[in-house]
Order: C-alpha cells, then structure tokens, then sequence
C-alpha cells in the first residue's frame, strides 16, 4: 500500500509522465486551500483538460506542474524525478541539486497573456531560448522558427513586431514559440480567454493539431466544446479538489456529482 511516506517514485518510461500526489497549496497560513489534498496522473500522448468554476484551484494545479507556483505540501513526480525534492539521483546515482530549469524546458508553458518581447521581432521571440539556452546555432534556429510559423499561417510575419498582431496571431506565436523547445509536455492556462470571441478558433485548432499529433498536453479551458471534442480526459474541479473525473462522455452527458451538474446546467 503506498502511503505518503513511501512514494513509489515511476521508471523513466512510465505511462505516466506526471505524477501528482497529495498536492497543496495553501495561503494566509491554511486559511485559502487553492489546492487541497489533490493527487492526479497525466498520461503520455493524453489530453488532459481541467474544468471549473473561477476559484477552483484549475490554474494553480497547472501552474505547480513546472513549478511556477510552489505547492506548499505533496509530489509532482516528471518522467521518473520528483521536482518537489531539493535533491534528486543523478545519472551514476548520486544525490545532486535539482536544476528546475532543465525540467521547465520539456513542459512547453502558454498563459492566457501571450508574454511575447515587444522589443523584438516574432522571430526573434521564437529564437532567443533555444540559442540562449540549448544553444542551437541561429541559422538552425530560424529556420526550424520559420517551420513553425509556417505551420500557423504566420510566416510572413516572421519580421512584425507584437504590437502588428491580433491576439489570435500573438497566441499562435506563444505556442509555436513554446515547441521550439521541443516539449515533452504542454501546458495551456485558459489560452483563449484574452482573446475576442471570433479569435477563438484560430488557437483551438492548432491545439487540436497538436492533440492529434500526440502530444501530451494539459489544458485549463472554459471552452467546453473543446474539452468535449479533444480531451481524452477532464477533470472537474471546485473548491481545490478534484471532485469528478472521466471521459468528455462521462463529464459532459452522465455528471454524478451534484457540483458537477450544478456547474454544467450553467455553462452548457
């Protein structure tokens, strides 16, 4: 039986390549639980969407998974390692000091604002981390930019600044700019929630290009149609739990819990 003293930390190449185990984050020394006691798995290839209501604990989850917020107690175990450790066991075994940095760089991360650099160019977004930090020569980084961009229909604004797109176009760049890392995970916090209403569509179906090619993603959504048509599994959170999980058939068409349904009758 495993228990929280005795983590059964998964090989390398486990089905899962995230594991969440008892994770909380508390503020106002425990008086707001954004987290409460939650333990999830993300699978390889999966896409995982969390749904529920402003509060609910949807975008700090996403965000404790590359630790950009410190959980205040728990595990978040990526592709064998516990980030959560000060310590972890190096090739040949020994204890060494976590570089968090180089777990951040294979969890692709999109916010709901685009973070782009208005001083440069959206090909020199796209380049400066993979010649900076992986230290990709720069022929090779553009033109491996250039792919991307033309993948999104934005190739010929490779030379525009921020300011020049829409906000359809910005998080389009977000993306592809986040797969120049080459990611083993992506996460999206609510990516089309800043966007007008007739922007929407163009972000989504890049996502789904994405899902389709395999690529594991965990997404924080409000767009229902989206996690009903691409998730392979949703989770439903309120109150810093995870309080229902399944298939979009099982969220969407046979709810069993009350908060669930309450929420649902309101948003579909």
């Amino acid at each position: 039986m495993e228990t929280r003293d005795n983590v059964d930390f998964v090989p390398a190449k486990s089905a899962d390549i995230i594991q969440v185990k008892w994770l909380k984050k508390y503020y106002n020394k425990g008086a707001i639980k954004a987290l409460d006691d939650v333990s999830v798995n993300v699978h390889r290839g999966e896409v995982l969407v969390v749904i529920g209501p402003s509060g609910s604990g949807k975008s700090t989850l996403l965000r404790s998974l590359n630790l950009t917020e410190v959980p205040t107690d728990g595990h978040i175990i990526f592709d064998g390692i516990d980030i959560t450790s000060k310590k972890v066991p190096n090739e040949k075994g020994r204890m060494v000091k976590l570089n968090i940095d180089r777990h951040r760089q294979r969890m692709g991360m999109v916010f709901q604002h685009f973070n782009l650099f208005p001083h440069k160019t959206i090909l020199d977004n796209m380049t400066l981390a993979p010649i900076k930090v992986k230290h990709m020569p720069k022929a090779e980084a553009e033109k491996k930019a250039m792919a991307l961009l033309e993948r999104v229909g934005l190739a010929e604004r490779a030379g525009s600044y921020p300011i020049q797109l829409s906000g359809g176009q910005k998080q389009r760049v977000a993306i592809v700019r986040a797969l120049m890392m080459e990611p083993d995970v992506m996460l999206f916090d609510e990516p089309t929630s800043a966007l007008d209403p007739e922007m929407v569509g163009e972000v989504l179906d890049v996502m789904k290009e994405l899902a389709k090619e395999g690529m594991t993603m965990v997404v924080v959504t409000h767009e229902m149609g989206f996690a009903r048509e691409v998730a392979h599994r949703v989770l439903f959170m309120a109150d810093g739990k995870i309080v229902e999980e399944g298939s979009p058939e099982d969220i969407f068409s046979h709810p069993q819990n009350p908060r669930t349904q309450e929420f649902l009758s309101k948003v579909l």
